[in-house]
């Protein structure tokens, strides 16, 4: 049944990629959507489920949010890195690097793989419990699939490299939870890795993702886009867990 569900999981990743595709007239308005809908998951989805998996503190300081400072900092580090290295092989300075979005998408093909574990664990559980996962899986997969087209094609990657990562995405969710039928990942684990992806998303959508929205156009319209995206995803939330 989860493998089942997972194939909705995965039309509304295609989906999502699709509509950020097809209005890349309104570039800025697709960001400024991306940023909010990055902004959404990580502060009302991801945090939450992270620090009540991983809660137990670490010298003071709750495991998850350790990792969501380190993930953080890691995506800096490694863009960072890339960036010195492209203006050593003659880069002009500020210019993005390709690499940059495919370890992004790469990162948001590995959250949509612990979607698809999330969803085959929950229908372990029971019916209930599967329905409710899958209501949030399948729903936030539209702002992954939107999310991974728009970070790949921002740092300059060619449409079928972004389109690749999309499929991808789109197909981790099946993976996920046909491996359920294998094993069950730790939930300490889990919330681990939620917190410290949900600091790089971050990263990305502070420092990359909503800066580019703003820089040529900086309208009322962009920002109301944020907003939206950020609304979408506390509706997600709370129709999962109404």
């Amino acid at each position: 049944m989860a493998v089942v569900v997972a194939l909705g999981a995965f039309l509304m990743t295609l989906f999502g990629g699709w509509t950020a595709q097809r209005v890349t007239d309104r570039r800025h308005l697709v960001l400024g959507l991306a940023g909010g809908l990055m902004l959404g998951v990580v502060g009302l989805d991801l945090l939450p489920e992270a620090m009540e998996a991983a809660g137990e503190k670490v010298f003071g300081v709750p495991q998850a949010l350790l990792l969501f400072v380190g993930g953080f900092l890691f995506a800096h580090v490694v863009e960072r890195l890339l960036a010195v290295r492209s203006a050593a092989h003659g880069a002009e300075p500020g210019e993005r690097v390709p690499q940059v979005g495919l370890t992004a998408a790469a990162a948001m093909v590995g959250h949509s793989l612990m979607d698809g574990i999330a969803l085959g664990a929950a229908f372990q559980v029971g019916g209930g419990m599967g329905a409710t996962v899958a209501l949030a899986v399948i729903t936030h997969d539209f702002a992954d699939g939107f999310n991974t087209y728009t970070i790949t094609s921002l740092y300059g990657n060619a449409r079928r490299k972004a389109l690749a990562m999309l499929v991808a995405d789109a197909l981790a969710p099946i993976v996920g939870a046909a491996s359920t039928l294998l094993f069950t990942l730790p939930e300490e684990l889990l919330g681990s890795y939620l917190g410290f992806f949900g600091g790089a998303l971050l990263y990305l959508a502070a420092a990359e993702i909503l800066p580019e929205a703003h820089h040529d156009h900086p309208a009322r319209t962009t920002l109301l886009c944020t907003v939206a995206g950020v609304g979408f995803i506390w509706l997600v939330v709370g129709l999962s867990s109404g």
